[in-house]
């Protein structure tokens, strides 16, 4: 049988702003999203019978886990009954990204579901159903269709394509045996957060987003969390000794990254975390994430 194999790459927030609740419970947010090399492997292929048969690798507890409850299965599900269609499809997630670090591995592996049963059975679907489907199944997953330098908006599910900053070295440690659960950390956030923005960090988001060489990053989540994990505010700064140009925390977290100028640089800084697990990777602009997972267009 025909089959595809597609990266699910991760992600990290140059820019995250959380400005309060939203009436329908959400919080609005303003961020910068920036896709990253480091990914899962996804592999697709229909098969006879009917149904969908996930098999996870690279992550007991991700396998251990009711296969239904996985955003790529879901992704699956929901795209095969828009399309009508019949076969069952077999599908194998090579898992590579740490889950519940901040770095979008759940989100991606749903993109990479939807795009790659889009190019396995050949078929089309009109793109503002495509994002429809991509934003009930999370927040992230829109991004993840298009990959690169994005504005997010809204609860980051409306996503505003960026000019690309130059290819960046990105050392990402995900630190051993701390996890941020985004529930948590949001409500810890809760009692800093305020209805208005301010006017000088309006102006400079606006700066970052159109700035051609990136820069200035900030994360809203590092003043409810790196409080309550110390270790991880010591990781940024430890990042910031070592080389890196800028740090900051991934999403919620656990997760930190920094940003390098140089690749051996961001090597060597590796090994300050004999303790963590690291990963060595670079920024990716939208016209390589395009070529890499192909599907609609929908800039």
């Amino acid at each position: 049988m025909k089959s595809v194999r597609l990266p699910a790459y991760a992600k990290v927030n140059l820019r995250l702003d959380v400005l309060g609740l939203r009436a329908d419970g959400y919080h609005e947010l303003r961020t910068i999203f920036q896709a990253i090399s480091l990914h899962d492997t996804l592999q697709l292929e229909l098969m006879r019978q009917s149904g969908i048969d996930l098999q996870i690798i690279g992550n007991s507890q991700l396998s251990a886990e009711p296969a239904q409850e996985n955003l790529a299965y879901r992704a699956i599900r929901e795209l095969a009954a828009a399309l009508e269609i019949g076969p069952g499809v077999r599908a194998v997630l090579n898992k590579r990204i740490p889950i519940g670090r901040g770095l979008g591995g759940g989100s991606s592996d749903a993109a990479a579901a939807l795009l790659g049963l889009l190019r396995l059975t050949q078929k089309q679907i009109e793109a503002s159903r495509l994002l429809e489907i991509a934003s009930r199944l999370g927040a992230d997953v829109p991004f993840f269709l298009r990959g690169g330098r994005a504005l997010g908006i809204g609860r980051g599910n409306e996503i505003y394509p960026l000019p690309d900053a130059p290819r960046r070295p990105v050392l990402v440690v995900s630190p051993h045996g701390i996890a941020v659960p985004t529930k948590d950390a949001y409500q810890w956030l809760a009692q800093e957060l305020t209805n208005c923005t301010d006017a000088n960090k309006l102006i400079q988001f606006c700066a970052l987003c159109w700035s051609p060489q990136g820069g200035g990053l900030s994360n809203d989540f590092e003043a409810a969390v790196f409080p309550r994990h110390p270790r991880l505010a010591a990781i940024k700064r430890e990042l910031l000794q070592h080389g890196a140009a800028e740090a900051s925390l991934a999403g919620s977290g656990s997760a930190v990254f920094g940003i390098f100028q140089h690749p051996a640089k961001a090597r060597r800084a590796a090994r300050a975390f004999p303790e963590d697990e690291v990963f060595f990777c670079s920024t990716l602009s939208r016209a390589e994430y395009r070529r890499k997972m192909g599907g609609p267009d929908l800039v």
